[in-house]
């Protein structure tokens, strides 16, 4: 969606992604600065991190997605990548423009977190 100055209000493409699945924890679109454009923690759900902590986290993810740039000619570009961890499953993709991080609960099988990526992916491709 856009609004009146051309930029795509990203506040429903989060609550998108939060509705695919209950096990949905946290939503966040960055820029490729590692800035949050907009972010949502699943109502119900409590933050693993400090908001400092969360910011710091996606300044690391933007900084990580620039360093596997480097291998996109001999590897190809990255579609996502998938962190399990005891607490939480940690799913980043990139799109074009913008980097579209979340986390899950970690008790969804696999399959339905492909399905989920999948979900995600289509949802943020525009971005």
């Amino acid at each position: 969606m856009k609004n009146r100055n051309h930029k795509t209000d990203l506040i429903p493409i989060v609550e998108e992604i939060l509705a695919i699945d209950p096990g949905m924890r946290f939503a966040a679109i960055i820029d490729l600065n590692g800035n949050i454009s907009e972010s949502i923690m699943k109502e119900g759900k409590t933050s693993l991190k400090t908001q400092k902590e969360q910011e710091h986290f996606c300044k690391q993810v933007a900084l990580r997605r620039k360093m596997r740039n480097e291998f996109n000619r001999s590897l190809g570009k990255v579609d996502y990548v998938h962190i399990e961890r005891e607490k939480v499953t940690q799913v980043v993709v990139y799109p074009k423009r913008k980097t579209v991080y979340v986390t899950m609960e970690p008790n969804i099988n696999i399959i339905k977190k492909l399905k989920i990526v999948k979900l995600i992916k289509e949802k943020t491709m525009q971005l």
